[in-house]
């Protein structure tokens, strides 16, 4: 019996190129009903607006075989039988390891990663030709219990204000859950570290202004119920699920680029796989002109020496990272020793 399989045809800037989809009936979302194939049809009609957000970044690839109820791995290099039309870029890993990792170029590279059952797509925040130096500060404002989605509202405006009063333009999206990402361009001037210490910078400021809403807190028993910058975000080898990403919860929500004047009556779960290709043919797409005016985070980076010189040193990096200068202990407060 033959194998159930279908074509996509998917335009690019080389014109279209036919994607097999093996098992396109495959059904990756079983509460929405959303199948492989639907997958690699929105995919074809966002795909300008994806690549515009994700292309020519290193990329992951966060793969579902059983659909979104299932296992799930991430795979950073290109599989084995990649058309030709994929490429990788050589990055260098927080151990020091380097390895290639898959670049998206165009639409048919995420459809065909969506062959290969993927439903979230994390980007680096730096360009595959340069991708040591980040070209986006973002910043990540994640709801802990008892807040919610309506709480990183007024956080984020304020967020924005700060990042304004040192120059950065910001620009908003959904996480795709309930948190929101901030994301500015920068130029790509400084590393990784450099990158983390402007966003603790920013993210110091803001809970400075909002103590009561926010919080910097790396250990959960900390944080109380605020909205977490999660500054780890901004280091190298972190991502975050990549603008017109799908997500893997059960409403196929999708992290969905919005304006600055939309985000008081956003609804996040709005935004899925089934909404979002209408909403970009009658909207548009918000970011479309994001990276035009890139600022710079020489101002942020002086926040951060005053802080030092004040007190405020180095957060803790996650626990997979070396141990780094002038990190506190990687110990959860309430297990660590008390002196005697």
């Amino acid at each position: 019996m033959a194998s159930e399989a279908t074509t996509v045809r998917v335009p690019g800037p080389d014109g279209d190129r036919e994607v097999r989809i093996s098992s396109p009936s495959r059904v990756l979302w079983p509460e929405a009903g959303i199948t492989k194939l639907d997958l690699a049809e929105y995919l074809v009609t966002v795909g300008g607006a994806f690549v515009r957000a994700n292309g020519d970044r290193p990329i992951s690839l966060q793969r579902f075989p059983g659909g979104v109820d299932g296992e799930q791995f991430f795979s950073k290099n290109p599989p084995k039988g990649a058309p030709d039309y994929v490429r990788s870029v050589t990055v260098t890993y927080p151990s020091a390891r380097s390895h290639t990792q898959l670049v998206i170029d165009e639409p048919a590279v995420a459809v065909w990663a969506a062959q290969m059952n993927t439903v979230v797509f994390h980007p680096w925040a730096s360009r595959a030709e340069d991708s040591d130096h980040p070209d986006q500060l973002r910043i990540d404002l994640d709801p802990q219990p008892g807040t919610d989605f309506g709480d990183t509202v007024p956080v984020a405006e304020e967020l924005r204000k700060v990042l304004d009063e040192v120059g950065l333009t910001t620009w908003i999206k959904t996480s795709g859950n309930r948190g929101l990402h901030v994301f500015a361009p920068i130029r790509p001037e400084h590393e990784f570290l450099e990158v983390r210490h402007a966003v603790i910078a920013a993210a110091r400021e803001l809970e400075r202004r909002m103590p009561d809403r926010v919080t910097t807190a790396w250990w959960k028993e900390e944080r109380g119920q605020r909205i977490f910058v999660d500054f780890n975000q901004a280091n190298r080898d972190r991502t975050m699920a990549g603008a017109y990403s799908p997500r893997a919860l059960a409403h196929a929500s999708v992290s969905t680029p919005i304006t600055w004047d939309e985000l008081r009556t956003a609804d996040p779960t709005a935004f899925t796989i089934r909404t979002v290709p209408d909403r970009l043919r009658t909207t548009g797409d918000p970011w479309e002109s994001m990276g035009e005016q890139p600022g710079s985070i020489a101002p942020l980076l002086e926040w951060w020496e005053r802080d030092l010189a004040n007190g405020e040193g180095e957060l803790p990096f996650p626990p997979d990272f070396p141990k780094m200068p002038g990190e506190p202990p990687r110990v959860q407060p309430s297990r660590a020793k008390k002196p005697s």
